[in-house]
């Protein structure tokens, strides 16, 4: 509901804090006082258009600040939610104009569009007014409105439900149709790449296995070839040239042939016959490493091949090696998908087919229960209207079938509220009638016997008795009264009848000071709400009968 109203520097207004309790709240005051004023206020903070005479004179800016507290699992947190906007205890709608026309909205005092603004407060405040109807004017929401008369949630519900089914059913047999026709285009490709890829059989982390095979394969040929070179240089193949071994055996027999005793060339050829070991040693050692076999030429040709194909590969398919294996999974599928989508497509098109019937079935069920609905509907306005003045009018349901392409969620029909105000007029639709006052009563009477579905927890009438007194304006204080035990509402009244039906009631004031206006609001208590329904009764100068008539209506026993 409405928790309160915090209202600064618009038109006639200075400071003004109002706070609201449930139940009927009554707006009072003479003609002119500023209650338009606050209805514009409000109006304001719910997203309305934004306009620079808002801003009292002589001011920089105005500002209108809504607090509402709606109660849990109302839409209106579900949107917060879907907004990613933090819920409090209170929801707070704020809007601030500047006095050159600009404005900024706020909610929960996070800066938000005006559109999510009105998109809130729609699911708030519903106003009625002689001429600005909102909510039930709109068509759009007659179905829900019907729905919620009749108990047709679960069915509803069972609606929506089939309606997704159905959805789910054509999009999976869209997309099957889809991933075949691409298929078929591509078939030849498909083919001749899944056959190339699956004769490569390409491993997942084949490639890096690979690379580190393929390089300790290159570091053992390196080794040989070095081994190899030195092994040359102890035994050239060329024996003309001559090797180490040679040339100790050369120097040892030049030494020998010294003239003897030689001992002084003794240690060298000591020297030469030791050199002569240790090549003779070299010599086997590395004969023996060269035995102990080097990496098979072949094998890194084989592996280098295979590499190298891994490669080209995957720079003709544009990806890493590593994604060949996942790449040919993807295209077996895809040609997978081909050989077997007939198959497939004729499944879900079943599929399809059998949602399609179970949505037509809880359709036709909605529908039926809509049409049988809206005959009670009719029947209880009936009962309303003529004691608010509205004898002759009549009010109709129209449940009518929409084309398939319009079907939804919330069913196959079209719900629309119709009116006829008098004898020989065709029905019209209810934002089209040409008295404010005649949809004013309306809206109240459709209120009444819609109040306990209605999804909106504060409504607004404004001056919904006027043209009326008597017992008419009676009626519509009951039936104000009636719809309060359900949900706040706030009525601006010119009507006495009307007035004393309020649990709260605020007078509206209108003070000059010097050359300034000022609109006040008053909450009233028991003693000034009798003085204030006495005036409504007697005008200007008040009576003591105007005073006992306003006790009496206070009392409920004057009608």
């Amino acid at each position: 509901m409405l928790a309160s109203l915090a209202i600064r520097d618009v038109v006639l207004i200075e400071r003004l804090d109002l706070a609201f309790g449930s139940g009927l709240t009554v707006l009072t005051g003479e003609t002119g006082a500023g209650k338009s004023i606050l209805l514009d206020s409000l109006g304001l903070a719910c997203g309305a258009r934004a306009e620079a005479g808002m801003v009292r004179a002589g001011q920089a800016q105005c500002s209108v600040t809504a607090v509402f507290l709606p109660p849990e699992g109302h839409p209106a947190l579900a949107l917060l939610a879907e907004q990613g906007i933090e819920r409090d205890d209170a929801l707070v709608l704020r809007r601030v104009v500047q006095a050159d026309g600009r404005s900024r909205a706020f909610v929960n005092d996070q800066p938000v569009g005006v559109a999510l603004l009105r998109r809130l407060a729609a699911l708030l405040v519903e106003v009625q007014g002689q001429h600005d109807q909102v909510g039930l004017a709109d068509p759009a929401t007659h179905a829900g409105l019907l729905d919620a008369f009749g108990g047709l949630d679960p069915r509803r519900n069972a609606a929506g439900a089939a309606w997704r089914g159905w959805r789910e059913a054509e999009r999976a047999l869209a997309t099957a149709r889809e991933a075949i026709a691409a298929a078929q285009r591509d078939e030849e490709f498909l083919r001749h790449a899944v056959q190339e890829l699956s004769e490569l059989a390409p491993v997942e982390g084949e490639e890096e296995e690979l690379s580190g095979e393929r390089q300790r394969l290159q570091q053992g040929e390196r080794r040989s070839e070095s081994i190899a070179a030195a092994l040359g240089e102890l035994q050239p193949r060329d024996r003309r040239r001559g090797g180490p071994a040679d040339a100790l055996r050369n120097a040892a027999r030049a030494l020998e042939r010294l003239p003897a005793p030689n001992e002084e060339a003794q240690p060298a050829l000591t020297a030469l016959a030791q050199a002569q070991d240790a090549v003779a040693e070299a010599e086997t050692l590395l004969e023996r490493l060269m035995n102990e076999g080097g990496p098979d030429p072949r094998r890194l040709e084989q592996l280098e091949d295979r590499l190298f194909g891994l490669r080209a590969a995957a720079r003709k398919h544009g990806v890493a090696v590593v994604e060949l294996p996942a790449l040919l999974a993807e295209l077996k599928e895809r040609l997978g998908a081909l050989d077997a989508g007939t198959e497939r497509v004729a499944g879900l098109e079943q599929a399809a087919e059998a949602a399609r019937a179970a949505y037509l079935q809880a359709g036709r069920a909605l529908t039926e229960a809509r049409q049988a609905a809206a005959k009670r509907l009719e029947t209880a306005l009936a009962k309303e209207l003529p004691p608010l003045k509205l004898d002759r009018a009549r009010f109709f349901v129209e449940v009518t079938a929409r084309e398939e392409g319009g079907w939804s969620a919330d069913g196959m029909d079209r719900v629309t509220f119709l009116v006829a105000t008098n004898p020989g007029q065709a029905p019209g639709h209810l934002q089209k009638i040409a008295s404010g006052g005649e949809l004013s009563r309306l809206m109240l009477a459709l209120k009444v016997v819609l109040a306990r579905g209605s999804p909106v927890p504060t409504l607004i009438f404004d001056e919904v008795d006027a043209g009326i007194g008597g017992a008419t304006a009676a009626a519509v204080g009951d039936r104000l009264a009636r719809v309060a035990e359900r949900l706040q509402v706030l009525v601006v009244t010119h009507s006495p009848q009307v007035a004393a039906r309020g649990g709260q009631q605020l007078r509206v004031a209108k003070q000059v000071k010097g050359e300034r206006a000022a609109t006040t609001v008053e909450p009233l208590d028991r003693r000034a709400r009798r003085e204030e329904i006495a005036r409504m009764l007697a005008g200007e100068r008040v009576t003591d009968a105007a005073r006992a008539a306003a006790d009496s209506l206070l009392e409920g026993t004057l009608l």
